[in-house]
């Protein structure tokens, strides 16, 4: 099998390699001609939107790796804004739509905070988790055991924009 794996260094790159071939990418402009050559393709902080044309010529959909617990902080900084909104937190693995990070859940895992964390901390429990979550159902998802469903509710969205020029990563979560 051979998979393409979209985004930021983590320990899912060795863990694919136990099912194939693994290529990384980080730039912006993915080519249909590339993109053919893989089997499936993998989305863990990519920061870079994907093009219509890609998701129409992939052999599987496009799964994305996403910090929040959708429809709740689709886009940028989920973490932050999960606890500036107080809307719930967790992790979520999706197909990749036309859409930001409104794609169909393979699944999803709630989580809870204490007050001592901080959004760093909290970062860092979440990324543990999201990568525990894929390396646990890769096999399901690929094999077409787990079957993706609906998000449900409106859920909240927000842009790179929008962030606060300044965050403090080190400040407790109640505090934010």
């Amino acid at each position: 099998m051979k998979f393409l794996y979209l985004g930021m260094e983590s320990k899912l790159i060795d863990f694919l390699k136990n099912y194939g071939q693994v290529e990384v990418f980080k730039e912006k402009n993915l080519d249909k001609n590339f993109v053919k050559k893989f089997d499936w393709i993998i989305s863990y902080g990519y920061r870079f939107l994907i093009k219509k044309e890609i998701l129409k010529i992939t052999k599987n959909p496009i799964i994305n790796l996403h910090i929040s617990y959708l429809p709740y902080n689709r886009g940028a900084d989920p973490n932050y804004w999960s606890f500036k909104e107080k809307s719930l937190k967790g992790v979520s693995i999706h197909k990749i739509d036309n859409s930001i990070d409104g794609g169909d859940i393979y699944v999803q895992k709630r989580l809870y905070f204490k007050n001592k964390e901080t959004l760093r901390s909290s970062y860092n429990i979440l990324k543990k988790e999201i990568e525990d979550l894929f390396i646990k159902n890769l096999t399901d998802i690929i094999s077409g055991k787990i079957v993706a469903y609906k998000q449900s509710g409106k859920g909240t969205i927000h842009y790179k924009r929008q962030r606060p020029k300044k965050i403090n990563y080190d400040i407790k979560v109640n505090e934010i």
